[in-house]
């Protein structure tokens, strides 16, 4: 005897912002990065990653945006955080940039790491000096690793079908 489970659609109204606030918010985040940037493009895997770097005021307090989110919100594990500031620590230079990012393609980790790369490359158009120690930590080199690809008659990339005698 079969028993059919029926599943009742639930709407969920999500709690959405005003326009003023989104516009605040917009303004915010431009009005802390404006004036002279360095530019760089960081890749890993599928992802690419457009990185600003903007000199920081005086303060000591730098903001790290990544596609128009906090870095915390974007990347909420630790790790993924500790990749993207890592170009940052490496070089001697935390809390002296504003960094913009917008990344697209890709898992949040090779996402992480484009914009990591992207970051050292943008630090070394800054300040050549920061060149030795960036490369001793391996941030300026890009992880050309991707996917393979599937080959045909086989079932993955090397896997083949299983083989029978009979």
């Amino acid at each position: 005897m079969a028993v059919k489970k029926v599943a009742k659609k639930v709407k969920k109204e999500s709690p959405k912002a005003s326009p003023a606030k989104e516009a605040k918010e917009i303004k915010e985040v431009s009005a802390v990065f404006s004036g002279e940037y360095f530019y760089a493009v960081g890749k890993r895997k599928t992802s690419v990653a457009q990185v600003r770097i903007y000199p920081a005021a005086k303060d000591g307090k730098s903001k790290i945006i990544v596609n128009e989110k906090e870095l915390d919100v974007y990347f909420p594990i630790a790790r993924l955080q500790n990749t993207v500031k890592d170009p940052l620590i490496g070089a001697g230079q935390e809390g002296k940039f504003n960094i913009s990012a917008k990344v697209y393609g890709g898992g949040v980790s090779s996402q992480a790491e484009a914009v990591r790369l992207g970051m050292a490359r943008a630090l070394v158009k800054f300040d050549q000096t920061f060149t030795k120690a960036l490369k001793d930590l391996g941030f300026l080199t890009r992880d050309s690793r991707a996917v393979e690809r599937k080959k045909p008659g086989l079932k993955k990339a090397r896997r083949s079908p299983q083989w029978a005698k009979r």
